[in-house]
């Protein structure tokens, strides 16, 4: 006998079969999430299973291969089933992901498929598990382990929560259900005991060790996420039901989840989740009826910096990969980086030791194209000089096969010019990854007029084999990452210019959430291509760079940055940057040659002047790139600030964290600076436009 319910169609039945055993079946594609509707379906069933006398117990399971991909976080509702009166079991098959794994845990037995993914991810948006995770987790695998999987987001699979006690029995697709349903029979005839995982306690460690455990995880979560609160409320949580027991934790647990909530770094923290999953939709490309070519063989032309990024990038992620460099001495100079990085990514965690041979095997050094007649995908990846690519992308048409994507990593120069000597621009687009490329998780992809829609949806499938977060952009000077960031940079130099001290701007901006200050910044990514990026930026928006002599000045002064430890800090290896206090003469000598000062005096501002000095700007800039649709959807710069440019993840990133400002207080803020000092803070006409109506920023054109 079948029991529907649900006016909002059959998001969840229930069936009772002969055995006495009701099967409840949450139906909501794509994931099973539990919305509000799921959930008061499954409530109504569960509570009438309770209480009809030919029902014996219950079996939760999904349709169409997956258990629940958690709690819809848009609803951020919280249900609990602790008053059970018949035994219930989780049939989980897929995945069970934060309030998917919740609920399961909330059962009295957990039984799944081979390789079901476990997780409870929730403090990457901000909250902790809220319906009751933070208690049953350590009930079920040891405190030590449950903080680990908590604080790290990490998942598991089906066969490491069997070892650890999170899931009672793997068993094959087939056998799922049936195996699920004599599960709960043998509880009700007395067979296999009853489990409430919430007053289960074989597992916990003593209390004096919990806390100990607690208590460094504590020390770790103050230097890894400062900034985020809600890891140590989790770890509080935990606590109180160590201490006062499953029911204590649960009522704690509830209300900090409410608190959370509500607060600012959840709602930027979820904002930046949807934003990233949006970025791949793109209008033309995704929803035509093109199918996606395979990307196997990718050749890499130059050994620096970014090609060995890349280079390694693609051999992680098991890409083929042909690195042409122009001498041998130069192609084993690049072959060794990338067996740095490699090392490097042991050493982080990411790859496992056994891997590194096989990783390192895919692997070819060049130094001519004989090897280019069979590769999928070249990415060019030489230094930023115009007359250098053109040539490049001249030779290697000659030698690829047809199907053969021309890419290239370039950060500014213009696509079209870069492809101008070849008659294959319809497969010629930007693949921007950012320094260290196999680190950084965005991918720019540049598209330009005569891009083919077929070669874009390719890479955007190729970006998540890498594990990169694309998005899809215009073709301009500096893209959309660079060209909206670019007064961020020019920023710091006039304020520098302006009288304000240069150490004070890094430790505001720094404190703000950004990873390093500017002008540490400076140090780190190298004069010589922020000059270069100046030039770009000057021929191609002349009425709004500010130039100054202050990087200039530091070269022939014999400083070149980080790389030979002599900046505008000094590096010492092994010790935390210093900042070199002698430098100031060379900025008074910038201060002299500009004359910006007003009345040749420096002028006086605070934290927040400075703060809002640096970041209006790069908001104004971005309004005239959603303005000229360089962008698909303005939340595509909040994706690009987070992950291009670390913009504090918290905050949402750059567009909504203007909105959470207010567009009347930018523009208006804009306005007098422009009035002040120049053209370099004159407000866009979009900015302009909705400061006037009260528009969000972060609302698309219409």
């Amino acid at each position: 006998m079948a029991v529907e319910m649900g006016g909002n169609g059959k998001l969840v039945t229930m069936e009772i079969g002969s055995d006495g055993i009701a099967l409840i079946t949450l139906s909501n594609p794509p994931v099973n999430a539990l919305t509000l509707s799921v959930i008061a379906e499954m409530k109504e069933h569960y509570r009438e299973a309770m209480e009809r006398d030919d029902v014996k117990g219950v079996v939760l399971t999904g349709t169409g291969g997956k258990f629940c991909g958690g709690l819809d976080v848009n609803i951020l509702q919280k249900v609990h089933n602790t008053d059970a009166k018949k035994p219930t079991v989780a049939a989980i098959h897929g995945f069970a992901l934060g309030g998917g794994l919740e609920l399961a845990m909330g059962c009295n037995v957990r039984i799944a498929t081979p390789r079901s993914e476990l997780a409870l991810p929730e403090l990457k948006f901000g909250i902790i598990p809220g319906c009751g995770g933070t208690q049953r987790l350590p009930r079920l695998v040891g405190v030590s382990k449950a903080v680990e999987l908590l604080m790290t987001t990490n998942s598991i699979t089906s066969e490491e929560g069997k070892e650890l006690g999170l899931i009672d029995a793997v068993v094959s697709s087939e056998e799922l259900l049936v195996a699920s349903r004599l599960w709960a029979l043998d509880i009700v005839e007395g067979r296999k005991s009853r489990i409430n995982t919430l007053q289960k306690t074989d597992k916990l460690e003593p209390v004096h060790k919990s806390s100990e455990i607690l208590k460094t995880a504590r020390q770790q979560a103050m230097k890894t996420h400062s900034k985020f609160p809600h890891y140590i409320a989790c770890l509080d949580v935990i606590e109180e039901g160590v201490i006062s027991g499953g029911l204590s934790g649960v009522l704690k647990e509830r209300e900090v989840s409410r608190e959370l909530v509500l607060s600012k770094p959840c709602r930027g923290l979820l904002h930046v989740y949807f934003a990233e999953r949006a970025t791949s939709k793109v209008p033309g490309v995704t929803n035509s009826h093109l199918k996606p070519q395979k990307v196997e063989k990718v050749a890499v032309i130059g050994g620096g910096l970014m090609g060995t990024g890349i280079a390694t990038a693609l051999i992680v992620s098991n890409i083929h990969v042909i690195l042409k460099e122009v001498n041998y001495e130069s192609v084993q100079k690049a072959m060794k980086s990338i067996e740095v990085n490699v090392n490097g990514l042991v050493t982080r965690g990411e790859l496992q030791l056994d891997q590194v041979k096989k990783t390192l095997s895919l692997l070819k050094g060049v130094t001519d194209y004989e090897d280019f007649k069979n590769v999928d995908m070249v990415i060019e990846a030489v230094f930023e000089d115009r007359e250098l690519k053109q040539s490049v992308f001249e030779e290697i048409e000659k030698i690829c096969p047809p199907h053969c994507i021309l890419a290239s990593n370039t950060s500014t120069i213009d696509l079209n010019e870069i492809g101008a000597r070849t008659n294959s621009q319809d497969r010629i687009l930007g693949t921007h990854l950012f320094s260290p490329a196999h680190v950084m998780p965005l991918l720019e992809i540049v598209r330009s007029e005569t891009t083919s829609s077929q070669v874009i949806l390719d890479v955007l499938k190729f970006s998540k084999v890498l594990k990169k977060i694309p998005i899809v952009v215009k073709n301009c000077t500096g893209f959309a990452v660079n060209r909206t960031f670019f007064p961020y940079m020019q920023g710091a130099d006039l304020l520098a210019n302006l009288g304000v001290d240069i150490f004070r701007i890094d430790r505001v901006i720094s404190e703000f959430g950004m990873r390093i200050g500017p002008f540490q910044l400076f140090d780190l990514s190298g004069y010589g291509i922020f000059l270069a990026g100046v030039g770009q930026f000057v021929a191609a928006f002349p009425d709004r760079t500010f130039q100054s002599p202050l990087v200039q000045l530091m070269i022939e002064n014999g400083r070149t940055g980080k790389k030979d430890g002599k900046g505008f800090y000094l590096y010492v290896k092994g010790k935390k940057p210093e900042p070199d206090t002698s430098v100031l003469q060379i900025v008074e000598e910038s201060r002299r040659f500009t004359k910006v000062m007003p009345g040749g005096k420096p002028i006086s501002v605070t934290d927040q002047d400075i703060l809002e000095m640096m970041f209006f700007p790069v908001i104004n800039e971005a309004c005239r790139v959603i303005e000229e649709r360089i962008v698909v959807r303005a939340s595509d710069l909040d994706i690009a600030s987070v992950h291009g440019m670390k913009f504090p993840s918290e905050t949402g990133g750059i567009m909504f964290w203007a909105d959470s400002i207010g567009p009347k207080y930018i523009y208006s803020k804009l306005k007098s600076w422009y009035e002040a000092y120049g053209n370099f803070f004159k407000p866009s006409h979009l900015l302009e436009d909705r400061a006037a109506k009260g528009i969000p920023l972060g609302g698309n054109l219409e």
